[in-house]
């Protein structure tokens, strides 16, 4: 039956697994800082040998009971990352044990890593970080398709994944709240003029729309669904992609777009010389996709077309624009909306607070609005830098 762990009932759990020596002396400690869920890591302190348990709670950590959610993301978490893990097992976690009953995941330790999005407001870059994740998003889209598998099988796994109860988060808090007068939205009074701006502006809304729209309704792949730089373990020689409890049958775009909106987020905390790192990780990152993407199209596509003239680089294109909106709603949603990110929120003092948040703002509407007349990653610089406060 149900019931949230404690750390004792943790490492009882882990005790009656069998996933420690016998004589193992086990301390555990509930390291969740998520919205959503608890974590316990638990360490034999005789070797130093731990290992996680995720449990799912019954609502939203980040707002109380008052907000219900279907247990059943566990079991989506864990089916995800066993699938990721058969194309890309350097970049997934290994997943040791689940229980639906209990919703938990027992998985790898990483604590030898570091959570993405905290090295980066340290001032790390992470060197691989970039060449990983292309690396990643390329394999697990791919191969998830009906360009990297038979269209029936896709069809059997998309059923798998069917996730709509935090697909509704999405569609609600990236692609629809923030552009409206909505009780989820969270900011700064400051910076309520610059948000009925936001509110006001029916051409936005309508690219916010089409975004939306293809949110909904393009299954292209096996998406990660919630791949921001919290969700990413990293150093300066590997890289784990982790919590796809979001994970369903989505854009091409989608992860990606999430990805750069999120490096772009601590772009705006930093200083002009120290964001060039971050420019250099959302070109690389493209970059590494597409070659990498194009190599399996060549070599191991399921369809018969793939071998049309320009039939790829539709594809890539059309992947290209989709990010770059994405990459707009996640910028927005994090600058006002129920969930923010500690890259701006902690930036000192509060006056460049608030001119890295407006500038956010306007950084994600052009991205959405002109996501169609971009050509090549290294634009993305070319709008942070027009819609600067120093330029505005």
């Amino acid at each position: 039956m149900y019931e949230p762990l404690t750390e004792r009932s943790a490492i009882e759990l882990a005790e009656r697994l069998r996933l420690f020596p016998e004589d193992a002396s086990l301390s555990c400690r509930e390291i969740g800082d998520g919205n959503l869920n608890l974590v316990f890591h638990i360490v034999n302190t005789k070797d130093g040998h731990g290992i996680i348990i995720k449990q799912a709670l019954p609502y939203a950590k980040v707002v109380g009971e008052s907000w219900p959610l279907t247990l059943k993301r566990a079991i989506i978490e864990s089916q995800a990352l066993r699938t990721f893990a058969s194309y890309v097992p350097e970049y997934v976690p290994k997943v040791y044990y689940s229980d639906e009953s209990l919703s938990i995941t027992v998985m790898e330790d990483l604590s030898h890593l570091q959570i993405a999005r905290k090295g980066l407001i340290e001032g790390k870059t992470f060197p691989l970080l970039s060449e990983h994740i292309g690396e990643y998003v390329a394999k697990t889209l791919f191969y998830t398709s009906d360009f990297g598998m038979n269209q029936q099988q896709k069809k059997q796994l998309a059923q798998q994944f069917t996730n709509p109860e935090l697909c509704k988060i999405t569609e609600d808090l990236v692609f629809t709240d923030p552009f409206f007068d909505h009780d989820t939205n969270h900011f700064e009074t400051e910076l309520r003029q610059d948000v009925e701006k936001l509110w006001s502006d029916d051409v936005l809304k309508r690219e916010v729309a089409k975004l939306k729209r293809t949110f909904l309704t393009k299954g292209d792949a096996l998406v990660h669904g919630d791949l921001h730089t919290g969700s990413i373990f990293a150093s300066e020689t590997e890289t784990k992609v982790i919590d796809p409890e979001f994970a369903f049958y989505g854009p091409f775009g989608f992860d990606l777009g999430q990805f750069f909106a999120n490096l772009l987020l601590n772009a705006l905390s930093r200083n002009e010389q120290d964001r060039l790192p971050l420019f250099s990780h959302v070109e690389k990152t493209w970059e590494v996709f597409a070659r990498t993407f194009s190599e399996l199209w060549e070599t191991k596509s399921e369809e018969v077309y793939a071998k049309a003239d320009g039939f790829l680089e539709d594809v890539l294109r059309e992947t290209f624009t989709e990010a770059i909106g994405f990459a707009g709603c996640e910028i927005i949603r994090r600058t006002i909306g129920l969930a923010h990110v500690a890259d701006l929120d902690t930036i000192e003092p509060f006056q460049r607070r608030l001119d890295a948040k407006r500038h956010a703002l306007r950084l994600g509407r052009e991205l959405i609005v002109h996501r169609s007349t971009m050509k090549t990653m290294n634009e993305i610089k070319r709008f942070f830098e027009k819609t600067s406060l120093v330029n505005n």
